[in-house]
């Protein structure tokens, strides 16, 4: 790994391996999304509980400078499409590993979807990704779900993830992001064989903390670095602290228990 990617790397994840991601990105396919109509002050809210990264898109990451200016930043650079399209991903890489360092960021993201209607393009353009990082020594996180946003029955078992994940691994990131399976064993088995870093997304709002935090719990137990967490973080009714709850499971090793004390 070159010394460029390993210093982008130790500002994302700290000294425990393990890092707190809040993903911010949601507005550049959903639109205008509830809670999310302030993000200067969710950033700062999130930073001051204690964010390792804020994951986020071109426009934030120019908007929003001054704030992000405390945190590493991870830009996402494909997309191009929004949720008005078919469910089936038709994103491309939009923007590039030398944009993505001229805004300052520490790393980028992409999503990873075999198994997907366009799976042949999508994997394609994270290696395409993969071999511009390599070149300016930037950590790639790809986003890895078997089928995508299409699902199926089979799409989220541990096997079909542990795939997908390996498949991001081979592709050339230096991260993976995907779902934690409700499958300890099977997470377990799966992020043995990925041999990089794996981060678990947050999905849905939940209205549930407890039932949040147990993933996060689980995930960790499971062989996991942290969390890239979006809505179930900024769109808290109190982000500061639910930040600081997921950071004390990921960083301190607390109990459930011990974070939700934290909410109250």
């Amino acid at each position: 790994m070159s010394p460029g990617k390993t210093r982008r790397l130790s500002r994302i994840f700290r000294r425990d391996g393990a890092t707190v991601i809040v993903a911010m990105d949601h507005a550049h396919f959903f639109g205008n999304m509830p809670g999310f109509d302030d993000p200067r002050e969710l950033i700062t809210q999130v930073v001051a509980g204690g964010a390792d990264a804020i994951m986020t898109t071109f426009g934030l990451a120019r908007h929003c400078a001054k704030e992000l200016a405390r945190v590493s930043l991870i830009l996402r650079v494909d997309g191009g499409v929004s949720r008005l399209g078919s469910r089936a991903w038709r994103g491309s890489l939009v923007f590039d590993a030398e944009t993505a360092l001229r805004l300052g960021a520490d790393g980028v993201v992409v999503m990873g979807f075999p198994g997907s209607e366009n799976e042949d393009a999508n994997l394609g353009y994270l290696a395409e990704l993969s071999d511009q990082c390599e070149q300016w020594g930037l950590p790639v996180m790809a986003e890895m779900l078997p089928r995508g946003f299409e699902g199926g029955d089979d799409a989220r078992t541990p096997q079909s993830i542990g795939m997908a994940m390996r498949i991001g691994a081979e592709l050339g990131a230096d991260v993976i992001k995907t779902q934690y399976p409700d499958d300890a064993e099977g997470f377990r088995d799966a992020v043995a064989g990925s041999y990089v870093p794996v981060v678990v997304l947050g999905g849905a709002k939940m209205d549930d903390d407890a039932a949040v935090l147990r993933t996060i719990r689980a995930a960790m137990d499971a062989g996991g670095s942290g969390v890239a967490m979006g809505r179930n973080i900024w769109g808290h009714r109190n982000p500061r602290q639910m930040t600081e709850a997921v950071s004390a499971i990921v960083h301190d090793n607390a109990s459930v228990d011990q974070a939700l004390a934290i909410l109250s």
